[in-house]
């Protein structure tokens, strides 16, 4: 369906935020500096905050009040963890979260040290030299060359087994139209759910509830971030962001992965964690103000923090609302900037129309 074109929510200095936010590496379980940058953009659109004892972060506008309402990314994204160091000085890596070993050839990474960040390439042989029989990349035979020659010159450099590796590349805007960069999976979520909280601010608008905006940490390995998240704020209902696959990518089938397009508007998940009377409301609320969106569907878990969140504190209602992205767990990860607005304004005007004490229970 075709809408009239939107004003722009999403301005230079958003864009600078994107882009310091973006290029600031948060691996699992290292998200520390990451949360820094973002709480501090969302100090001026909220009341107060709170960090629990694993990094997740909870800004908040009305905290006294009783009602309280999520929404939320994750703040993490995959990497690597140096695994095994030969005599020669090569490293050899193990993952964390989703890393594709397939990528990782003629790669740069920063390795994240107690002596600060030290530079490395994984390593690959030269297409016409006689590579050994297994010659594709797999974890077991991806390296990393940090330009030493012995494993006493590798721990001199302060690199020591499990410190975690993270990939050289930039985010960029890509014909005017897409984000483009590393970790965009899921930490475009972050930047969608501040700009909401900007919204909230700028247009002076009271909410009759808490409204706790939530990057939560260590997803990329099990939503584990938001489920303390869930346990300590014990929300009464809960939207959660995430991204998910551009089905008309090549080399992706619709027959498994539905039908979803870059620059249709965000997915709204099906699904039985997802509660149909929440998702009603945001639908209503896409309707309303001629937001675009499609449909997606989960059979079983979302495998999203939505997850986390619904099947907690006796079951909490919850909806994904997931953008659109090609390349996931690449450096190149893309998105529409069309499709992230769609979002912050989807979650904007459903917030003006949830209410304190809504019936969601289904009998």
């Amino acid at each position: 369906m075709a809408t009239k074109k939107k004003q722009s929510v999403i301005g230079e200095k958003e864009i600078d935020f994107l882009t310091k936010y973006l290029n600031n590496p948060s691996p699992t379980g290292y998200e520390t500096e990451g949360q820094k940058i973002w709480l501090e953009y969302l100090k001026a659109y909220t009341d107060d905050y709170f960090v629990d004892n694993y990094g997740s972060v909870a800004a908040i506008i009305n905290p006294k009040a009783s009602y309280k309402v999520v929404i939320e990314a994750h703040a993490d994204e995959i990497a690597w963890a140096v695994h095994f160091i030969t005599e020669d000085g090569f490293i050899y890596v193990e993952r964390i979260g989703g890393s594709d070993h397939i990528i990782a050839p003629s790669k740069r990474v920063n390795i994240h040290t107690a002596k600060g960040i030290k530079k490395a390439v994984f390593g690959w042989p030269a297409i016409h030299t006689r590579r050994v029989k297994d010659d594709l990349p797999e974890l077991k035979n991806i390296f990393l060359d940090c330009g030493c020659t012995s494993k006493k010159e590798v721990l001199d450099l302060g690199i020591s087994i499990g410190d975690p590796i993270t990939f050289d590349d930039d985010f960029f805007v890509m014909n005017d139209k897409y984000f483009v960069g590393r970790a965009l999976d899921n930490r475009i979520g972050g930047f969608i759910i501040a700009q909401v909280a900007r919204l909230l601010k700028q247009n002076k608008i009271k909410l009759p509830y808490g409204l706790y905006i939530v990057n939560s940490v260590q997803e990329e390995i099990g939503l584990r971030g938001a489920e303390m998240m869930a346990q300590q704020i014990k929300p009464d209902v809960a939207i959660v962001t995430d991204v998910t696959h551009d089905s008309n990518t090549p080399m992706i089938s619709k027959n498994i992965e539905g039908d979803l397009k870059l620059g249709r508007g965000p997915a709204l998940t099906k699904g039985p964690a997802v509660h149909n009377k929440l998702l009603k409301i945001i639908e209503d609320a896409a309707k309303a103000n001629k937001i675009d969106w499609q449909r997606d569907v989960a059979s079983r878990t979302t495998g999203t923090d939505t997850d986390a969140f619904a099947y907690s504190n006796g079951g909490v209602p919850t909806c994904l609302i997931a953008l659109p992205l090609r390349y996931m767990h690449t450096t190149v990860e893309c998105v529409h900037k069309q499709d992230v607005e769609a979002v912050i304004q989807l979650i904007y005007h459903t917030l003006l129309n949830l209410k304190p004490g809504f019936n969601y229970k289904y009998l």
